[in-house]
């Protein structure tokens, strides 16, 4: 445990910015579960709106740093590819 003011506070700080990362890297998989659980059953209209949903959670994960670019934009295509098979 730190004896430093600052240090202590940095504890606090990067405990508290690790539980958003983990609270919003959770939420980002729960959309892309959404999206490939609407793809299994082949409701196309369902996976339409989950699909809008999760490439806007991917992007904003990109945007945040949860994400590597290349990786948001990976997923993203690897979806449309998902949806893009469906019809």
């Amino acid at each position: 445990m730190p004896n430093i003011k600052s240090a202590k506070k940095r504890v606090l700080v990067s405990q508290t910015k690790a539980a958003q990362n983990k609270a919003a890297k959770s939420a980002l998989k729960t959309e892309l579960k959404k999206f490939d659980a609407a793809v299994a059953e082949g409701n196309r209209s369902e996976a339409d709106v989950a699909y809008k949903v999760a490439v806007k959670a991917v992007d904003q994960a990109a945007a945040k740093g949860l994400l590597h670019k290349n990786n948001a934009a990976n997923k993203k295509s690897s979806m449309t590819i998902k949806l893009n098979k469906l019809a």
